[in-house]
């Protein structure tokens, strides 16, 4: 087991980000070239939700199967936390949060892994996913189709 911590800042508001952060279409432009999902739903998240879906890395790999269930959507404290495996991740909690700064606001990704002897690769392929969410994002949030907050 092994946990891995990503802390991005951004200059909107935690509202604004925290309604980008739970949003599947977003989701799917901030990984676009990382990460295809096949089987996402359209809309946001919200607790109790179960995904089966297909990924593949990089449009290049073969789908494999993978389970995300959503534990915690909670938009007042801003924190949604998932239970997610399949494509060699026994375990994958992730939990995200936003909170407010002074410049704008802060996410944070801590992600808790367990992927048997493979899982120091999936710590850093993990690092890197989160950490390559960023920039997208941001570009993202500067687009007039993301008005919120």
């Amino acid at each position: 087991m092994k946990t891995i911590t990503v802390v991005n800042d951004y200059p909107v508001s935690a509202d604004r980000l925290w309604a980008l952060a739970v949003d599947y279409d977003a989701l799917g432009k901030v990984m676009k070239g990382i990460v295809s999902f096949e089987g996402l739903p359209n809309g946001r998240a919200h607790a109790g939700q179960k995904l089966d879906v297909r990924i593949s890395l990089f449009d290049k790999f073969p789908k494999q199967e993978y389970y995300i269930e959503i534990l915690e959507c909670n938009d007042r404290e801003r924190v949604l936390t998932s239970n997610e495996k399949g494509a060699g991740v026994k375990h994958w909690l992730h939990k995200l949060q936003i909170l407010e700064t002074e410049t704008g606001s802060r996410l944070i990704d801590k992600i808790e892994i367990d992927a048997g002897w493979l899982t120091p690769i999936f710590a850093i392929w993990a690092r890197y996913l989160y950490s390559a969410r960023h920039k997208p994002r941001l570009n993202l949030l500067k687009t007039k189709d993301c008005q919120t907050g």
